[in-house]
C-alpha cells in the first residue's frame, strides 16, 4: 500500500508470543466443537458453534466446513445443505480478525492461509451443485456474509443485521463483496461497501441480499419442514420458503435517493455529492466516510467497479491480492487497534486524506502475486 510498517525484532517476538498464546488458548478452551456437522434425513446441517464470540470464523471452522461441504456435494444420500449459527444473537459476525492481525504483524503464514482457505470455501459455496440454504438469523457481517450470500437461498429474519464494515478497519468488503455488491440495484452495493451501513430485517431481503424473509420464531418449523423433504429439488425448497414468505407484507426500499448519490467517477466526487445533498441522512454518510481509511475507500471503489464485470472466481483472485497488500500496509493494523482492541474509535490513517492516496498506489494493490496468487 506504499507504507509498510516494519516492526523491531523485539516487537515481532512479543507479537509472535502473543499469537502463540491466543492459538494455545483457542485449542485448550474448545470444550465444544467450533462447528457441528450433522446429517438430518437427506439434509446436511452445518452449525457454526461459537455463540460467545458471535460465531466468528476460525481457520479450523473454514477447513471443516469446506471438507464436509464437498463430501455432501458428492454424496447421493444428501440433497440439500443448511447452514446456521448457534445462539440467538448471530449467524456469523465475521472472521477471527484479531488472530489474523497478530499473524500479519510478524509475517506468520496464517495471514496468507486464512484468506486463501476462506475464499476457496466461498467459491465452493458459490459453485455447489446442491441447494445451499443459509439461515441468516442474527448478525451477519464480513466472513458470515461469505458463507451465506453465495448460496442459492438466503433466509433473513427481523433479527438479521447485515453489514460489510471493513473500510472502518483499513480493509475492504472481501469474501466476494466485489461480486455480489455491484450486482445490487443502482448504487446500493457501492453505498454498503464504502459506508458499512447496516441493513436490518426485511431490508436485507428487499435489497436482494436475502432471497426470503421469515419470522425468527418460525425458523425451527422451517428447518424441520426442509429436513423432512423427501428427495427435495430446488423447486421444492422454493415452494416451502415461499409459503413462509407469503405471510410477510412487502414494503418499499428505504434510502434510494441517498445511495444514488454514489454515482460518481471518484470517491472525492461521492463525498461532494453527499455534502451537496443537504439531507440529514446524506450528511451522516459523508461524516461516516470521513472516518474511514482513505486507502480502503479508494481500493473499495476500484474493487466494486472492476468486480461488476468479473466472475466470482476472478473476483476472489482479485480480492486475495488486495488482502495481501493490506497485510503489508499500516491501516489494517491501525484500524483493528482502534475499533477492536483499544476501542478508542480514533484510528490514525496513513495517508490521512483521500487526495494523498494516488491512483498508482491503488493500482499496485491489484497486481498479480505470481505463484502466490489464489488458485481456484
Amino acid at each position: 500500500l506504499g507504507h509498510e510498517c516494519p516492526l523491531s525484532l523485539s516487537s515481532r517476538l512479543r507479537t509472535l508470543c502473543r499469537l502463540q498464546r491466543i492459538q494455545a488458548h483457542m485449542m485448550s478452551s474448545q470444550v465444544e466443537p467450533e462447528v457441528l456437522l450433522e446429517k438430518m434425513g437427506r439434509a446436511g446441517v452445518i452449525t457454526m458453534n461459537r455463540p460467545k464470540v458471535l460465531n466468528a470464523l476460525t481457520m479450523n471452522m473454514i477447513q471443516q466446513i469446506y471438507r464436509q461441504l464437498k463430501q455432501w456435494e458428492n454424496d447421493s444420500e444428501t440433497d440439500i445443505v443448511i447452514i446456521r449459527g448457534a445462539g440467538d444473537k448471530a449467524f456469523c459476525a465475521g472472521g477471527d480478525i484479531r488472530v489474523i492481525t497478530e499473524a500479519g504483524k510478524v509475517g506468520d503464514p496464517l495471514a496468507q492461509e486464512f484468506f486463501r482457505e476462506e475464499y476457496i470455501l466461498n467459491n465452493a459455496i458459490g459453485t455447489c451443485r446442491k441447494p445451499y440454504i443459509a439461515l441468516i438469523d442474527g448478525i451477519t457481517m464480513g466472513g458470515g456474509v461469505g458463507v451465506s450470500v453465495h448460496g442459492r437461498f438466503r433466509v433473513a429474519t427481523e433479527k438479521t443485521t447485515f453489514a460489510m464494515p471493513e473500510t472502518a478497519i483499513g480493509l475492504f468488503p472481501d469474501v466476494g463483496g466485489g461480486y455480489f455488491l455491484p450486482r445490487l440495484r443502482g448504487k446500493l452495493g457501492l453505498f454498503l461497501a464504502m459506508t458499512g451501513f447496516r441493513l436490518k430485517g426485511r431490508d436485507v431481503q428487499r435489497a436482494g441480499i436475502a432471497t426470503h424473509f421469515v419470522e425468527s420464531k418460525k425458523i425451527p418449523d422451517l428447518e424441520k419442514e426442509l429436513v423432512d423433504l423427501k428427495f427435495p429439488s430446488a423447486e421444492d425448497i422454493t415452494k416451502v420458503l415461499d409459503t413462509y414468505q407469503a405471510k410477510v407484507r412487502h414494503q418499499g426500499s428505504p434510502h434510494k435517493p441517498v445511495y444514488q448519490l454514489f454515482s460518481s467517477s471518484s470517491v472525492e466526487g461521492i463525498m461532494q455529492n453527499l455534502k451537496a445533498d443537504g439531507s440529514e441522512f446524506a450528511k451522516k454518510q459523508a461524516e461516516t466516510l470521513s472516518k474511514m481509511s482513505p486507502t480502503s475507500l479508494k481500493i473499495t471503489y476500484k474493487q466494486q467497479q472492476a468486480g461488476a464485470s468479473l466472475s466470482l472466481q476472478d473476483v476472489l483472485v482479485m480480492e486475495y491480492r488486495l488482502t495481501q497488500a493490506c497485510m503489508k500496509g499500516c491501516d489494517f493494523y491501525e484500524g483493528v487497534r482502534a475499533v477492536l482492541v483499544d476501542k478508542d474509535q480514533n484510528p490514525v490513517w496513513n495517508p490521512s486524506r483521500l487526495e494523498e492516496v494516488s491512483d498508482q498506489r491503488v493500482d499496485q494493490c491489484f497486481l498479480s502475486l505470481g505463484e502466490k496468487d489464489l488458485t481456484l
